[in-house]
């Protein structure tokens, strides 16, 4: 049996080690060029800190499993088609990236998700970042994104942002929640094993003064050449604005993440059949697609724990094994725990009221709202072709679902290349079989 793993993240590790344990030969893939993904993310070897971070020995013991496995890093999936996975191996910028094509018995999709970041006035300045974008550059090259820095957003991931930056020199004005206390701590319902990581959060805070606040956030970025100021505002819990509550606060940079979005290019590309923007999958991990697995994130968003439970389970029955009860319950309480996450951190239905005409909605092809607004009343198509909106470098990753909220679209297009390639590398004919 041989099976290829497509993200070398939580899930993508859990799902290679029950994989092997069942008997597999296992190809694991990734275009970084370390194993991790962005929860594992550590510097370069020149820059490593002296005490690694908290839960990096946890970790340093799950990444052994590559040894057994067949490693290719700083590999693309670029298309899935009839059965076939076509790769390109080499750095993602280099210029001579090798074409080649794997025919695995089982396929296991753990691609993970990004960051969401909704628009508000000013937000293409210089100086905006996506809370991702901050937090690998500080867990990766160990750079603050600024000297003074707001943290703003919905969903736990702001706290562990927010310790990274701390633990590389900047000031932290504040981590702003857009939820309500109410509805944060009324979903939570946070497990035992969970209230260690809170309370080391709470203490870095509490150690740098940085206050946590609920119900606020970043309405409006300020700024010439770049950010220069941002203006928060008191949000009721549909996230509209409460007049008279605006607050300006100088900094030279802002992280915002409103949660997260999945990545599901890969699976739309192998037929995967998707439900509300997340792969479907059974109790197995199996998609609709036979000999498709799908395991993390793009299955629904709940953290590296709930990655792990599913990407073990998948591993197993890919690999032609059954699970143990354990393995189900462990994968079972932590989907519930990515329930309660969903319904602590929701997105307010009311967050266009931030947004002005001319605020951009597409950074890459610099539409603004309005265009957007008047195009979508003459459908999808002409959406498309009359603002360009998702049809920039970045392929609709950052203003996709925003687009498609605003619009009322649900339609997820399939993409026959689902990550960049050049012209030359598609028209090269020495592809090879690996």
């Amino acid at each position: 049996m041989n099976v290829v793993i497509v993200g070398a993240g939580p899930a993508g590790l859990a799902a290679a080690g029950q994989a092997l344990a069942a008997g597999a030969e296992v190809t694991v893939l990734d275009q970084a060029d370390a194993p991790g993904g962005q929860y594992h993310r550590m510097p370069p070897a020149a820059y490593a800190p002296s005490r690694p971070p908290h839960g990096w020995a946890a970790f340093e013991r799950r990444r052994r499993v590559l040894d057994r496995c067949t490693w290719w890093p700083e590999s693309t999936v670029w298309s899935i088609h009839n059965g076939q996975v076509h790769v390109l191996s080499g750095p993602a910028d280099g210029a001579k990236r090798q074409r080649h094509t794997l025919e695995p018995d089982a396929l296991i999709l753990a691609t993970g998700a990004h960051d969401r970041t909704l628009p508000f006035p000013g937000w293409q300045l210089p100086g905006v970042f996506t809370a991702g974008a901050a937090q690998a550059l500080a867990k990766g090259e160990r750079v603050a994104i600024g000297r003074r820095v707001l943290v703003a957003g919905a969903g736990p991931f702001l706290l562990p942002v927010a310790e990274s930056l701390l633990h590389v020199g900047a000031k932290v004005v504040a981590v702003l929640e857009a939820n309500p206390a109410t509805t944060v701590l009324g979903g939570w319902g946070v497990p035992v094993r969970k209230t260690g990581e809170l309370a080391r959060y709470a203490a870095a805070l509490a150690r740098h003064r940085v206050p946590y606040r609920f119900g606020r956030t970043v309405v409006e970025a300020r700024g010439d050449d770049r950010l220069r100021e941002v203006v928060t505002a008191r949000l009721r819990a549909d996230w509209s604005v409460v007049p008279g509550t605006e607050r300006t606060h100088e900094v030279d940079a802002v992280c915002v993440g409103h949660g997260f979005v999945p990545q599901p290019e890969l699976a739309v590309a192998a037929g995967c059949v998707l439900g509300d923007g997340f792969v479907r999958v059974d109790a197995g991990q199996r998609t609709s697609v036979p000999g498709v697995f799908a395991a993390g994130e793009i299955t629904g968003i709940g953290g590296a724990d709930a990655a792990e439970a599913e990407g073990a389970v998948a591993g197993c029955v890919a690999a032609g094994g059954t699970p143990s009860r354990e393995l189900l319950r462990a994968r079972d309480r932590a989907s519930a725990f990515a329930r309660r996450l969903a319904k602590a951190h929701p997105i307010g239905g009311a967050w266009p009221g931030w947004l002005r005409a001319d605020t951009i909605v597409c950074r890459c092809e610099e539409t603004p709202y309005q265009a957007v607004k008047a195009a979508a009343e003459d459908g999808p198509h002409a959406l498309r072709l009359g603002t360009r909106a998702g049809l920039g470098p970045c392929q609709g990753r950052m203003c996709g679902p925003t687009v498609s909220e605003l619009c009322g679209a649900t339609e997820r297009h399939h993409r026959p290349i689902a990550q960049p390639i050049r012209l030359g590398e598609l028209a090269d004919p020495k592809e090879t079989p690996a």
